[in-house]
């Protein structure tokens, strides 16, 4: 099933816009409830206005809310920015750590968050499990409906299922699938390129060109 979904989504990558690590840790604390278009069009001015850390630990609290209001929950995003940029400058001179134990002692910083930034910006290994990432595993049946409700069971049950060097692409793989093909309401059965394998197959529609129609291009979410 991985191959296939390596072959069917060559292209496949983090769909969040970043130069440097902060930015993508920044990026990714913003893609909470909301969607990563909506984040894209929002950090252009918000790092314009505050590129770096120590300039975003210093940034007036009012301003950046409104800066993150598209965004949704910006006043919480607001608070975690602040409280992370203040921690990155103060425990580690202003830069991103390229360990998750020091990652995830940072504001609103968990494992999903961790392994994003560890995976797509210092290339080392992580399993991202989101909202997609759960969906299909379970549907897959690679790990038990229990497991796949915990992130961190889940995150270690699908690492033991393939070599840690496929971890950051496997993630990839499976979130675009779960946005284009795989989703949550009414998944794409019958133009699935994995469907002779899932457990699931029948879950949406299985016409041809009923599932076609549902197929996007693009990741929404």
């Amino acid at each position: 099933m991985h191959r296939v979904l390596a072959e069917t989504y060559p292209e496949a990558g983090c769909e969040l816009d970043f130069g440097t690590p902060f930015e993508l840790l920044v990026a990714t604390v913003l893609s909470a409830q909301t969607t990563d278009r909506r984040v894209n069009a929002v950090t252009p001015g918000l790092f314009a206005l505050w590129p770096d850390a120590a300039s975003m630990a210093g940034a007036d609290r009012t301003e950046l809310e409104e800066v993150l209001r598209p965004t949704g929950f910006y006043r919480a995003k607001a608070g975690h920015l602040l409280g992370l940029s203040a921690a990155l400058v103060a425990r580690h001179g202003g830069e991103v750590p390229a360990r998750l134990a020091d990652l995830v002692k940072l504001p609103g910083v968990g494992r999903k968050t961790a392994n994003v930034v560890l995976g797509n910006a210092f290339d080392v290994p992580g399993l991202t499990v989101d909202t997609h990432f759960a969906r299909l595993i379970r549907r897959f049946e690679w790990v038990d409906e229990a497991t796949a409700a915990d992130p961190v069971k889940a995150e270690h049950a699908v690492g033991e299922l393939f070599p840690r060097r496929d971890w950051t692409m496997l993630s990839h793989r499976l979130i675009w699938h779960g946005r284009r093909c795989c989703h949550a309401r009414k998944p794409a059965c019958g133009a699935c390129p994995v469907s002779r394998w899932c457990p699931a197959y029948g879950a949406g529609p299985t016409d041809p060109e009923l599932a076609a129609a549902l197929v996007t291009t693009q990741g929404p979410a």
